[in-house]
């Protein structure tokens, strides 16, 4: 009996039309273009419309991934939802809003936060559950409205952030050079202050008490342990596979800060053509990052048949992860 793989069958990804520019945050917040650009690499970042929770976002990318693996809904039998800014503050998951919105009945559907690393926690949870048997089509999406979140009175966080959503079916193959090679996730959650949300238990919201439901961030202290982290990170899974960097077609980093992204790709030696870069256009989309850019290589035709793919994230928790995977769409 041949062993069985995951592949990433398809890819899939959805933008909102509304453009946030720098010039439009100049008018906004005290900042300007060339601070903006120069700090981070972004130009422009996607806003949700007021009718678009992160589920709407999802279904758009959902369908287009589903589609181009040549299934049907009726054909995923797991959904699992990577987001920071689900449809509701606790329940129900966005994961269960979404299949709801796709036709999907009976069926386990959870979400995943893992912040910025949400993808790749749940790449990771799809391919154990294709490769024991458990699950033959496994649905993964990140999906974000963390606009909802931001305080554009705070310069170092607004500037980042973006909306929107990826999706990939994660499928079952007997062909190792179409399969997801490696998937290596981690966190340290004694750096949970570097980046988050009040309005849990810890700091619920109540009528009365003083609360900032807004994202907040220490961006020098996550600046470095991001560096650090992610380039430990991508230097070990290479070496535990016997690849080189030489070896990779796309290394797709998350797309939180071109300085980040330029000194994890020099420390293993990348070319510019090696590395994938949407952060100009669409900022920070947190989960969604990730599979977006992916669908953007795929969409211009750079993206082929088992092209070998090294993906890259950290976020709140703290969390991080990296992926080898060969494209197997």
């Amino acid at each position: 009996m041949s062993k069985i793989y995951a592949s990433m069958l398809s890819i899939g990804a959805y933008s909102p039309q509304k453009r946030l520019t720098n010039a439009d945050l100049e008018k906004m917040v005290d900042t300007s273009e060339e601070w903006i650009v120069k700090r981070t690499g972004i130009k422009e970042r996607r806003i949700a419309a007021e009718n678009e929770a992160a589920s709407d976002l999802g279904v758009v990318a959902a369908k287009k991934a589903i589609e181009r693996a040549g299934l049907n809904a009726s054909d995923i039998d797991m959904l699992i939802v990577a987001t920071l800014s689900g449809d509701f503050l606790f329940m129900p998951s966005t994961a269960a809003v979404l299949a709801g919105k796709l036709g999907m009945k009976n069926i386990p559907a959870f979400d995943v936060l893992a912040a910025c690393s949400g993808f790749i926690y749940a790449l990771s949870s799809a391919k154990a559950y294709v490769e024991s048997g458990m699950a033959s089509n496994v649905l993964i999406v990140g999906a974000e409205a963390s606009s909802r979140f931001m305080d554009y009175s705070d310069r170092s966080v607004c500037v980042l952030f973006g909306d929107g959503a990826g999706a990939a079916v994660i499928g079952a193959t007997d062909d190792p050079s179409r399969a997801i090679v490696d998937v290596k996730i981690s966190s340290d959650g004694t750096g949970w202050d570097n980046l988050f949300i009040e309005g849990g238990s810890k700091n619920p919201i109540r009528e009365g008490k003083p609360h900032k439901p807004f994202m907040q961030m220490k961006g020098n202290e996550t600046f470095k342990l991001a560096v650090r982290a992610l380039t430990n990170d991508v230097i070990e899974i290479l070496a535990r596979n016997n690849l080189k960097a030489s070896q990779i077609v796309h290394f797709i980093p998350h797309q939180a800060n071109l300085r980040i992204i330029k000194a994890v790709g020099e420390s293993l030696g990348l070319s510019d053509d090696q590395v994938v870069l949407t952060i100009d256009r669409y900022g920070n989309t947190s989960a969604a990052s990730i599979p977006m850019a992916i669908n953007d290589v795929y969409e211009e035709g750079r993206l082929k048949t088992g092209d070998l793919m090294l993906l890259d994230a950290f976020g709140g928790g703290l969390t991080w992860g990296s992926a080898l995977a060969r494209f197997g769409g």
